[in-house]
């Protein structure tokens, strides 16, 4: 009995004496720079929005942000060194919807060697890139009403195109067929620009494509916008309506950039990195680049972060087994 009191006192000591140098070295915390993991190439989205990001947090946290970009495999890559890394606050990810979302039900377990649940730890939502549902002018629909009775009365007559297979704007529009009961066929491009292209020159008649690479055509009369994705209306096309106004209800589709971290990183780093993210979201400078890249900058608590985190994900991985699977490009 003596022995098992002592064991116990010998834990308790040892418990507190873990909880105070957690403790200190989360005060302490920045001592040297940080890593800001970007999981796709230089100049995608992803990257300027963490470029825009990364110099105001280092600003506020007193050491350098560098951001460390880390492309491949629909963006596996980079997000497994962030679930794998120490959860001390030097190593953070800048991740995308579809690198943390979709990713990994297409590529599956064998290939996947992290839980996004489990592994990784949601700070705060930086913004989202709702999509515009995007017909040629011949298509014979100038509502998206109009458009589901079109295809309903034609099956597999319309082609919408999309950045590849399993990206967010290829699982939008399979989101859509299912909940709005229509039949089109998918066209998979290797990325949105040159969907845009065919859709422009009447190849395809649709696309799922971001605000920001189809607003200038819209308003110039070359492209029709019939609805966006998102839960509400987007600023630059504040006339069009949501999917879900628009017939078809609890129909949410957009891709998203957040800043994340592995899971267990002590709460006096996660509180500090949650405050200073929210005070950078807040300014205006950082607002009007972010909209002028064609983002929309919503505001999320962390826990509201987590829940579409885990929303999202639990969506496109019963999506994705619905369709049988999808083939990665």
């Amino acid at each position: 009995m003596k022995t098992h009191r002592a064991l116990l006192l010998i834990i308790g000591v040892l418990t507190g004496m873990l909880a105070i140098v957690s403790g200190a070295a989360a005060q302490a915390w920045p001592t040297k720079p940080i890593r800001m993991v970007v999981t796709f190439a230089a100049g995608g989205g992803t990257d300027v929005v963490a470029r825009i990001v990364a110099p105001k947090l280092s600003e506020a946290l007193g050491q350098q942000v560098v951001v460390d970009n880390r492309p491949g495999a629909g963006g596996l890559i980079g997000t497994e060194i962030v679930a794998k890394a120490a959860p001390d606050g030097y190593t953070l990810l800048l991740g995308a919807a579809g690198a943390t979302t979709i990713a990994p039900h297409i590529f599956g377990k064998e290939k996947v060697s992290y839980d996004v649940l489990k592994d990784l730890q949601p700070i705060t939502l930086v913004a989202t890139v709702p999509f515009i549902v995007t017909v040629n002018p011949a298509v014979p629909a100038k509502t998206l009403q109009e458009l589901i009775a079109y295809a309903k009365a034609n099956p597999k007559k319309l082609n919408f195109g999309s950045s590849g297979n399993g990206g967010s704007p290829h699982l939008a529009g399979e989101l859509f067929d299912r909940m709005a009961g229509v039949e089109m066929v998918h066209v998979p491009y290797k990325g949105l620009a040159p969907a845009i292209t065919d859709l422009l020159g009447g190849q395809i008649q649709l696309v799922f494509a971001d605000v920001g690479l189809v607003v200038q055509h819209i308003k110039a009369g070359r492209l029709r916008a019939l609805a966006v994705t998102s839960e509400q209306r987007v600023a630059a096309l504040p006339d069009v309506p949501t999917v879900a106004e628009s017939g078809v209800p609890g129909y949410a589709a957009a891709t998203w950039y957040g800043l994340i971290a592995p899971a267990g990183m002590p709460q006096p780093i996660v509180q500090r990195l949650s405050t200073e993210m929210q005070k950078i979201m807040a300014m205006p400078d950082v607002r009007a680049q972010l909209v002028a890249a064609g983002n929309e900058v919503p505001n999320m608590s962390m826990d509201q972060f987590a829940m579409l985190v885990r929303d999202d994900y639990r969506k496109w991985q019963k999506l994705i087994v619905d369709m049988g699977g999808v083939k990665a490009d």
